[in-house]
Parts: structure tokens; sequence; C-alpha cells
């Protein structure tokens, strides 16, 4: 069983930058595709990066150019770089880990999940 545990989440102003990193424990953390994903109040769960073992990265349209993923396996750690904050970034954000090496952008494609660090960037 895989546990994850994010941080760095905040309030933010808009224009600003933000960091949160996703610890993880009880797996194999180098052999996982790690993904952040994001709800804001009343929509559904979004993809917005991820990043797999050989460090292959995949972006959604709405972040791409303003976030970078990485990951830094002797920490176990992954990390989301978050700049240029808008508005619309306000959500919580969520870790998930999956094995092998495919990329998912839905959330179904993901088997461990964390709790969410809240992200509120404020207009």
């Amino acid at each position: 069983q895989v546990q994850l545990v994010e941080s760095g989440g905040g309030l933010v102003q808009a224009g600003g930058s933000l960091s949160l990193s996703c610890a993880a424990s009880g797996g194999t953390f180098g052999s996982y595709t790690m993904g952040w994903f994001r709800q804001a109040p009343g929509k559904e769960r979004e993809f917005v990066a991820a990043i797999n073992r050989s460090g292959g990265t995949v972006y959604a349209d709405s972040v791409k150019g303003r976030c970078t993923i990485s990951r830094d396996n002797a920490k176990s750690t992954v990390y989301l770089q978050l700049n240029s904050l808008k508005y619309e970034d306000t959500a919580v954000y969520y870790c998930a880990s999956r094995p092998g090496i495919v990329i998912p952008v839905v959330p179904n494609g993901y088997d461990f999940w964390g709790l969410g660090t809240q992200v509120t960037v404020s207009s």
C-alpha cells in the first residue's frame, strides 16, 4: 500500500508562484508514474500534470508553460511548480500514483491518492 502526503499549498496572489510536494511511502517510488490532479468546488477532479519513471511528462493545456513537474527518487517525492497563478487555479491539489510507465490523464488511471492540499489564488 502506497501512502501519499501533499504539502505546500496556501494562499497566494494572482501572478505569484507556488511549489507543491508529495512525499510517498510504502511502495517502490522509482517505478511509479506520479500525477497531480486538482478539484475546484462544484467541479470534477481534473488532470494537471504527471511524470513517469523515465522522466516523461504530460501537462494539461490549462497549465502548460506555467507548470513544471519533477521527481526526486532518492527522496520518494514528486514536486509541482506553479507559476503565473490565476484565480482559476484555485482548487484542492491531489497527488496520485500508479505502477508502470503509462501516464494516464484521468483519475481512474491511478491507484493511490493523497488527501490533498488547498491552493487559493486571490485575484
